[in-house]
């Protein structure tokens, strides 16, 4: 595509820009890191402002209740809120992300026209109940069983990693409706209202010591037949279409927060002396890793244009998802090392030390750990590639 910018998309930036210039100064503070209903509230609240400006759903077609812009629309949209530093999706990743663009692709109509523009509104969180203990990110070896009884299903089983579980409404749920079939055969995709009876919550804490994940313990939930998304037993293709968007789309804004990260970093690097008193800038070796970032993260920008643009045009961006989760997971931890590089005794610190940003460098490679893990692990990745994009062998199943 063209990514020249007409005088209609030259006219769309500017009015965006005027209105994040207008409205991010006179936003609350944000809450505290685990007051989770404070933040639900907050990302809500800035869910809700994006709605009555006309640019929720950026990415939605219109008839769905989006924005319906033009995939330059979309780029400029993500590009200046994520360098205006406005508001992440939060607690709403999942919905507007994940499940939202799912029950377009694959929903009914029924099932869109109750979630969709709530979504949108801000009155919506979804969570994810994909991973399992003891299947990690062998997926296809998830445990949780569906047993179907006349118009309702009964699970049992648990899921961990669950994003927002605590103060979500709904989770996008896959279950095992037929534990005779092929491992990819017998999955379902279902909407699991949280305040079922029987879901239990269990939240988990993390390395940096937020608690968004959380173990679900499912004991005799029944959830209706209509929750099902997709046919019975053809769960693992809808999830297959969920994960491309996932894959694909979802990071958008951390490429341009990667961007303006690295140039900190470099920017640090030029006033930080060493023993000798040179400055870190003047070794070569650390100049030519933040070239080749940089020309990494270019790399990456051009392929999220790509991806933008296929799923814009209603394809599910299967390839250059698996391409970008890959590559920029890996690109995003040497950043991240990059920054302890140039930092030294300081990256040690979670709190700030003066004249350093020290503990956002810090609590930023503690999190990049995880990048490579989530959403599935970069051997995944790999073998996505290998066998569905490459027609590689499949690799050997051991048992």
């Amino acid at each position: 595509m063209d990514l020249r910018l007409t005088a209609r998309e030259l006219a769309f930036r500017d009015r965006l820009r005027a209105w994040l210039a207008e409205t991010l100064p006179a936003l609350p503070p944000k809450p505290g890191r685990d007051d989770w209903p404070a933040r639900r509230r907050y990302d809500l609240g800035w869910q809700r402002t994006v709605f009555d400006a006309g640019y929720a759903g950026i990415d939605w077609p219109a008839e769905f209740g989006g924005a319906g812009a033009s995939p330059v629309e979309q780029l400029i949209f993500l590009e200046e809120t994520a360098r205006a530093r406005a508001p992440y999706v939060g607690a709403g990743f999942v919905g507007l992300l994940h499940a939202g663009p799912t029950l377009i692709a694959e929903g009914t109509g029924e099932q869109r026209s109750r979630h969709l523009p709530r979504i949108l509104r801000g009155e919506e969180v979804w969570c994810q109940g994909f991973s399992e203990p003891d299947a990690g990110s062998d997926l296809a070896a998830l445990r949780t069983t569906a047993v179907r009884e006349g118009d309702h299903y009964v699970l049992n089983g648990r899921k961990l990693w669950t994003s927002h579980a605590t103060v979500a409404d709904y989770c996008e749920l896959l279950v095992r409706t037929d534990p005779e079939a092929p491992r990819h055969k017998g999955i379902t995709w279902l909407i699991l209202p949280m305040d079922t009876p029987g879901v239990e919550i269990r939240p988990l804490r993390t390395a940096v010591g937020s608690d968004e994940f959380a173990e679900l313990v499912l004991d005799g939930v029944r959830v209706p037949v209509s929750a099902r998304v997709g046919a019975e037993n053809d769960g693992w293709r809808v999830a297959m279409v969920t994960f491309s968007f996932e894959r694909g789309t979802a990071f958008i804004g951390e490429v341009v927060d990667s961007m303006a990260l690295l140039k900190e970093i470099a920017a640090l690097a030029r006033t930080t002396r060493g023993p000798d008193g040179r400055t870190l800038w003047d070794d070569a070796a650390l100049r030519r890793d933040v070239g080749r970032l940089s020309a990494e993260l270019t790399g990456l920008w051009a392929l999220v244009r790509k991806n933008v643009s296929e799923a814009s045009a209603g394809m599910v961006p299967v390839r250059g998802a698996s391409v970008f989760k890959l590559r920029f997971t890996e690109s995003r931890q040497r950043i991240a090392d990059l920054g302890a590089h140039v930092l030294g005794r300081a990256s040690l610190a979670m709190s700030d030390l003066p004249g350093t940003f020290a503990g956002r460098i810090v609590e930023d490679r503690v999190n990049t750990l995880s990048y490579t893990i989530a959403a599935g692990t970069s051997q995944i990745q790999r073998n996505i590639l290998a066998e569905r994009v490459l027609g590689m062998p499949k690799e050997p199943r051991w048992t």
